[in-house]
């Protein structure tokens, strides 16, 4: 089993992330959205419906591409306390998890 933690920033690139993940061969990603709490962030403002528009589809690309399973979406490192991943990509680049 292969566990990943994909980090989704502002200024990243979807498609280079999808990229990264797909390189890994995982069977479960979790994504992580970096800049804050999820649940202010996807609510009915402009700039939430334009993440809702973006994570969608990222989301439902992550499982084509590479046939794994997005496990879960977090708004903040806390929330993923105590959780384990192979590796972690996204935001700064390809870091291998501890």
């Amino acid at each position: 089993m292969s566990d990943i933690l994909a980090i989704v920033d502002q200024a990243g690139s979807d498609q280079q992330l999808l990229d990264e993940i797909a390189l890994r061969h995982p069977d479960r990603v979790t994504v992580l959205l970096e800049d804050g709490a999820l649940g202010e962030q996807l609510d009915e403002s402009q700039r939430g419906r334009a993440l809702s528009e973006r994570l969608a589809p990222l989301l439902a690309a992550i499982e084509q591409r590479t046939g794994a399973v997005v496990v879960g979406l977090a708004g903040s490192r806390e929330q993923l306390l105590g959780w384990r991943f192979d590796r972690i990509v996204g935001a700064q680049g390809l870091v291998a998890a501890l």
